[in-house]
């Protein structure tokens, strides 16, 4: 049985009750009104505005490109089409890795101008400081560990992040560490199943899978990914749940053709 109604506003304690009572939440992306309305009515429990949107909105190849003034603007347009999911806001690349106190101010900034219920940072220990700068300040935080795409240069690569033994017990460490500055979830992404398992069982705080395992407490995707509306890459974690790219390219293929041929508009939809 669910721990929320279907009309119920999806909170940090909602997040943290589901895994109390081993339910699983269910968590996209989104960047804009249209779509945040319909993944909010589908029944989706959280909204990122992930800084993936310089990806699949922007066209950059990397996150690091991404303001904090362009996630205000997208999680404000989320906000807006949203009635019931728990809106959560990358913090972007330098937006909070220099000091705690920019953090806090960047973290303010994006929560005051998007209406936003919290802000995710990427980064183990290093950032806790930042983050008990932000929860002491009243603002919910989801950490996340394990492939964090604004370190991309760093690791020069996307592949599976921890399978060594060294970098699996930092992992925890960190994972614990979070819990202990005052995060209420943490994404694992792109580690292996068993780690994933193991530190979803090592703490008391939701993890939320991508590329993790069936043992995380939740799973994220792209939604332009499981849509099928991003083609550039398909990794092996991502299940297409729709072919919408396939879908738009005979729509609009079909317009262009019924225009070029005189069969739109028709009479009946002209005035």
């Amino acid at each position: 049985m669910s721990v929320h109604t279907a009309s119920r506003r999806v909170t940090t304690q909602v997040i943290r009750n589901m895994k109390a009572a081993g339910e699983k939440v269910a968590m996209l992306t989104a960047y804009d009104f249209t779509i945040a309305r319909l993944l909010d009515a589908a029944g989706i429990d959280i909204l990122l505005v992930g800084d993936s949107v310089g990806n699949v909105f922007s066209g950059y190849d990397t996150t690091l490109p991404v303001t904090v003034e362009q996630m205000i603007y997208h999680a404000q347009a989320v906000v807006r089409g949203t009635e019931r999911a728990l809106v959560i806001v990358d913090m972007p690349f330098l937006s909070f890795q220099i000091n705690p106190e920019d953090a806090l101010k960047n973290a303010g900034k994006i929560m005051k101008e998007s209406g936003a219920g919290a802000v995710k940072l990427e980064g183990g220990e290093f950032v806790v400081p930042a983050i008990k700068k932000i929860t002491e300040a009243g603002i919910p935080v989801m950490g996340h560990l394990g492939l964090t795409p604004q370190s991309i240069h760093q690791f020069g690569t996307y592949k599976v992040r921890a399978k060594e033994k060294a970098e699996a017990d930092k992992l925890i460490i960190d994972a614990k560490a979070l819990e202990t500055a005052g995060c209420f979830a943490v994404v694992l992404e792109k580690v292996p199943a068993e780690l994933a398992k193991k530190v979803t069982a090592s703490i008391s705080i939701p993890t939320i899978g991508i590329g993790a395992g069936t043992d995380c407490d939740g799973q994220v995707l792209v939604s332009y990914d499981m849509l099928g509306l991003f083609n550039d890459f398909h990794p092996r974690f991502v299940r297409r749940y729709a072919e919408l790219g396939e879908q738009v390219d005979s729509a609009i293929k079909s317009y262009v053709k019924d225009v070029k041929d005189k069969n739109f508009p028709s009479k009946e939809e002209s005035y």
